[in-house]
């Protein structure tokens, strides 16, 4: 675990001399931080449930920015083999990696505690459903970054990487929710559609925190993570 903090130290801070992590960045907390604007006006419920609902959606285009170059930069630079050849095993290098990009998240997403504190001088909000859709948020943003992680170790293309992480994201988030909109769906299709990533995170922004929506988010992550050590498996032995 020691070998994996280190590289997870490296990982974190080799985003802060990434231009297209402060673009991500930038991006993401002016989109943040105009629908908190638009929901913070008198009269309205003192909450962040709009603001955690619309954070889901610009996740799914800003995580695979974050995550594209996770595994494809070492392989396009040729840092790979040397990483490889170093005495850690490919569980290290995916968790160090994982890690350090979580902690990047978290940097990312710690500037939107200022609307919290803005909500508890102006109002007197219930902070039991902000914080379980901050946990929420922290548990879709480790499930976004494990797919990219995975969709990075697949090509040595950052282009590609993201694209395919871009897709599947939609694929489990907004793709369910086009699908259940239409009310003339089967009902097997529609409960098959309410397993989603965007459906489950909801319980967490109405301040609901299910068991069962912890155990699919640290499940599926950890299933993302397995596969992505066994595409590092694959090519030590080519």
């Amino acid at each position: 675990m020691s070998r994996a903090m280190v590289i997870a130290k490296r990982e974190m801070s080799s985003y802060f001399f990434s231009p297209i992590a402060y673009v991500a960045m930038t991006l993401f907390l002016l989109a943040a931080g105009l629908i908190f604007w638009n929901d913070f006006v008198p009269v309205q419920p003192a909450a962040l449930r709009n603001l955690f609902e619309w954070m889901v959606w610009l996740l799914t285009f800003v995580v695979p920015s974050l995550g594209m170059g996770l595994l494809g930069q070492e392989g396009s630079s040729g840092t790979i083999e040397t990483l490889m050849t170093a005495p850690v095993d490919e569980g290290d290098v995916i968790v160090g990696k994982f890690l350090g990009a979580v902690g990047f998240f978290l940097v990312l997403l710690a500037p939107t505690l200022i609307y919290v504190i803005m909500l508890r001088l102006y109002a007197q909000p219930d902070l039991g459903p902000i914080l379980s859709g901050y946990l929420g948020i922290v548990l879709v943003g480790a499930l976004f970054i494990s797919i990219a992680l995975f969709c990075s170790s697949l090509t040595r293309s950052h282009v590609i990487a993201a694209v395919m992480a871009a897709a599947i994201l939609c694929a489990v988030t907004i793709l369910p929710w086009v699908v259940t909109s239409f009310a003339s769906i089967p009902e097997l299709l529609r409960k098959i559609m309410d397993q989603s990533v965007f459906h489950r995170y909801m319980d967490f922004s109405k301040g609901v925190i299910d068991m069962g929506n912890l155990v699919f988010f640290v499940a599926t992550t950890a299933v993302f993570l397995f596969l992505t050590v066994k595409v590092l498996e694959s090519r030590r032995w080519k």
